[in-house]
């Protein structure tokens, strides 16, 4: 675990690297970096223009077929391709290298022998004959068909092209220093939505502008066979795609919510760097889910009724906002340890408190300030996950600022004990953290200035600088000091660097607002059970069960644990009863305040076992309770997520 000295040094180390006027840069962090592999230099690729086709069409097999021309300079005689390793808003070597196949070079039509770097193997070294003047490179980007394959980016309705996963890069260049003109060729009838310049198209093959290789990676496309765009105002739009045309049928007033979302991040944020903006989203459970952030654009999955059943997906939203902030907060302003000139030089995680906590409350505060979620999901939301930090046992030994580590060594696989463990908790303590900080320059300013203002002094876009706009911990703490006068790297020390914190309570408790426990779920938990057709019994038994009475998770030090049943187990009866939600929870409201343990009779493996749990503490759910009730009048939090729009 780093302290704030080393974070410092850290950030300062690549200031300094940044500064220097070598053509090379630093890879700071890099283990045992391979010798056949040049640095990325602040150069153009000198053989020109690389032309990037690739062939969409064959969405029954699901496969993305690519010829790249990669131009070279004359007397080439070495090239080092690069596959994407390490990606922006993936926090981690994300990279799927296992699925491109089928990998050829050409040169004057004859075939290029090809080798793996043997340090790593996401470079490919080529010798290249004499007079050679281009390398076409031929493979196949194989799109997962089954979840367990990998994310699913191709059904027979819809695809959502990445161009990292189907590219090679030259080595030795910054990617913004790469020249690109892509191309790609759709199914017969598929529209595309992108956010990138200049389309042109031909039959079924869409073409456009020469751009540079990092603009391309940030530049995902979304098609399908049913597409549906809509105007959401200040030249950002909203395209869809669908697993059937009557899913994009969207009310005029829930339209208006999506536009009000707009209105209300622009009042916080200022200013954006975008010239125009595509929220990319797909309203399926057939296509794998993603909610991921580009300057122009983000990548969004909503279920498929999301838009025609509007009230009843009230939950299912707040990717969009989430996602839109990161405009601002994420790509355009970043911090320094998370920008790299290329896709393989590391990237340092320690400041994902900022890029995603802050943006996790802005997600929630936007949503309830434009209505495109309720306010009382969102406080069911704030509800469900601070009990759970609260109940992570994890906080004994793990800080906050360790989790940002997470993306990189657990790779967001699942783990027996999440909560002892611990995993992205960056994201919602890092929210709750800045929740508190909101409510600390409320307070100190009489009410005159909060978050907000620290949001547009950060963020917003400033004439003269272009993405990306690097920032260190010392300069969130000095704008903070700009906002209200504050002991802020103390606060921040406190509640982001060390271990054994308190229940994350403390922004909630500021704004007015307490976490209580009943015996009936909250709005947020009550609509994600019923989409997921599960059970959460974590404040109580302290696990939470599937449909058909199997054990995803327990948490440690629960009854269950204490009782002996783990994740994988199923339950097959209740006090003599045949497993189901109903009989399990009448079980656990039976049991309350007796002696008598509940009777479970679980089956793991091949041994069926009658197992008793020893809890009588009744059913409990989170939920966010206004301290002094509504006679209290308007609170905190209530004035963070009240519109800011006239």
């Amino acid at each position: 675990m780093s302290c704030m000295n080393s974070l410092k040094a850290t950030a300062g180390a690549v200031l300094v690297a940044l500064a220097l006027p070598a053509a090379a840069f630093a890879a700071p962090g890099a283990a045992a970096p391979s010798p056949e592999i040049p640095q990325p230099a602040d150069t153009a690729w000198p053989g020109g223009t690389i032309a990037l086709d690739i062939d969409a069409s064959d969405v029954r097999r699901g496969l993305y077929r690519v010829t790249e021309t990669i131009p070279v300079a004359p007397g080439t005689q070495r090239l080092t391709l690069l596959f994407p390793q390490w990606l922006p808003g993936k926090h981690g070597p994300r990279g799927p290298l296992a699925e491109l196949v089928d990998l050829r070079f050409m040169v004057n039509g004859k075939p290029v022998t090809w080798r793996r770097d043997p340090f790593e193997v996401y470079a490919f070294h080529l010798d290249l004959p004499e007079g050679a003047r281009e390398v076409v490179a031929n493979f196949i980007h194989t799109s997962p068909l089954q979840s367990d394959e990998g994310r699913i980016t191709m059904t027979p309705e819809m695809l959502n092209l990445q161009w990292e996963k189907m590219s090679l890069y030259p080595a030795g260049h910054a990617v913004s220093k790469i020249r690109v003109r892509p191309s790609v060729t759709l199914p017969k009838g598929w529209t595309p939505a992108v956010a990138l310049e200049g389309e042109a198209r031909s039959g079924d093959r869409y073409a456009w502008a020469e751009t540079d290789y990092e603009r391309l990676v940030d530049s995902p496309i979304f098609a399908g066979a049913h597409l549906r765009s809509w105007d959401l105002g200040h030249s950002v739009m909203l395209s869809a795609v669908a697993d059937s045309p009557e899913l994009l049928s969207l009310a005029a007033s829930d339209q208006a919510k999506l536009k009000a979302l707009v209105d209300e991040t622009l009042l916080v944020f200022g200013k954006p760097a975008f010239e125009r903006y595509e929220f990319l989203v797909a309203l399926s459970d057939r296509i794998g889910g993603i909610g991921l952030e580009h300057l122009r654009s983000s990548e969004n999955q909503l279920e498929p009724n999301n838009f025609v059943k509007w009230s009843d997906f009230d939950w299912d939203r707040n990717v969009l906002g989430h996602e839109f902030v990161h405009s601002w907060n994420g790509k355009y302003r970043r911090p320094a340890t998370l920008w790299t000139p290329d896709y393989r030089t590391p990237m340092e995680d320690s400041l994902l408190w900022v890029y995603e906590g802050q943006t996790q409350l802005w997600g929630l505060v936007l949503a309830a300030r434009s209505g495109t979620q309720s306010k009382d999901i969102v406080l069911g939301a704030i509800a469900q996950r601070a009990a759970a930090l609260a109940d992570s046992p994890g906080r004994a030994w793990r800080s906050v600022e360790d989790t940002t580590y997470d993306p990189v060594f657990a790779a967001r696989k699942p783990k027996p004990y999440a909560s002892l463990a611990r995993g992205e908790d960056y994201y919602w303590e890092g929210a709750l953290v800045w929740l508190e900080a909101d409510q600390i320059i409320r307070e100190g300013t009489g009410g005159k200035r909060g978050l907000d203002d620290f949001a547009r002094a950060f963020f917003s876009y400033r004439e003269g600088t272009r993405p990306t706009l690097r920032y260190t911990r010392d300069d969130v703490v000095r704008t903070l000091g700009e906002i209200y006068p504050y002991d802020w790297a103390g606060f921040l020390t406190a509640r982001i660097d060390a271990s054994g914190r308190p229940a994350p309570y403390a922004g909630i408790e500021k704004a007015g607002y307490r976490v209580v426990f009943r015996d009936e779920p909250n709005p947020y938990d009550k609509a994600t059970m019923a989409q997921r057709n599960s059970l959460s019994l974590w404040h109580s038994l302290g696990l939470s069960l599937s449909s058909d009475g199997t054990v995803s998770s327990v948490r440690w030090d629960s009854p269950a644990f204490a009782a002996g049943i783990v994740s994988g187990a199923k339950i097959l009866a209740v006090n003599t009863q045949t497993y189901s939600a109903e009989a399990m929870k009448r079980a656990i409201a039976g049991a309350a305040g007796r002696k008598t343990a509940i009777e479970l009779i679980v089956q793991r493996g091949n041994s069926v076992l009658t197992i008793p749990v020893d809890y009588h503490g009744g059913l409990r759910w989170p939920w966010l309770e206004k301290i002094g009730g509504k006679q209290a009048g308007e609170a905190g939090l209530d004035k963070l997520l009240s519109p800011r729009r006239p």
